[in-house]
């Protein structure tokens, strides 16, 4: 009957643990991850946070017109080891975002790479070998 007992534990505890990775994260289906582009614009919010770090941006289109921007970075940890911290965006800075856009059309973006105004870059993943193109939109 232990026996029996703890067969039924291990199997539910396997069963109920086992889901939990899918759970934790999703993929990047939604990015085209064969687009690099880039665009300057201006921060209006950032959070260093798990699962993903989220930064939005404004852009001006060609038409002078405020378009609102959102993208999504790696969790704290990754963030921290390629340099960032809880300051390194402030409302109002300007800084060249690098990124894979969204295959919808929609200003939902994979950030790759960002320019701060004194010339550093940083990683938002662990992606130093997609190397930024001079490719705007």
């Amino acid at each position: 009957m232990k026996k029996r007992l703890l067969a039924c534990l291990v199997v539910s505890i396997v069963y109920l643990a086992g889901p939990i990775p899918a759970w934790a994260h999703h993929g990047y289906a939604a990015y085209d991850e064969t687009k690099l582009l880039s665009l300057k614009g201006t921060v209006t919010d950032y959070e260093l946070a798990n699962p993903h770090s989220t930064m939005s941006f404004d852009v001006k289109d060609e038409q002078g017109k405020v378009e609102n921007w959102v993208a999504e970075a790696g969790h704290i940890r990754l963030m921290q080891d390629e340099g960032w911290t809880r300051t390194t965006l402030k409302i109002g800075d300007v800084v060249t975002f690098f990124f894979h856009p969204a295959k919808n059309g929609s200003h939902a973006v994979d950030l790759v790479k960002v320019v701060l105004p004194d010339g550093r870059a940083l990683w938002a993943h662990s992606s130093h070998d997609q190397a930024p193109t001079d490719k705007e939109k």
